[in-house]
């Protein structure tokens, strides 16, 4: 495997682990499921890794590790309680 394809999965498994995390921290919206939290890490994972990058520098996407998962898993939050706002529940 080349080092984009390790990046790619560094993200989903990072992603998958902050959603599932971000749906045990979030309470009030279980109708996501496991799946709908894992698959919204995902997206809150690259999201919080791009934002963070901007702000601090550096590459927070790739790599498993305590500072990618703690950056991933406030971006799920955030998703998650962004994605309850537009859906009207209350999180």
């Amino acid at each position: 495997m080349g080092g984009a394809d390790v990046g790619i999965i560094s993200w989903l498994v990072v992603g998958a682990i902050a959603g599932y995390l971000a749906g045990m921290l979030v309470k009030g919206d279980e109708s996501l499921g496991v799946i709908g939290h894992i698959v919204l890490g995902i997206v809150g994972a690259l999201v919080g890794g791009f934002i963070a990058g901007q702000i601090f520098g550096g590459d927070f996407t790739t790599g498993v590790d305590i500072r990618t998962i703690v950056v991933a898993v406030i971006g799920a939050v955030g998703l998650v309680v962004v994605w309850g706002m537009i859906r009207g529940r209350r999180v």
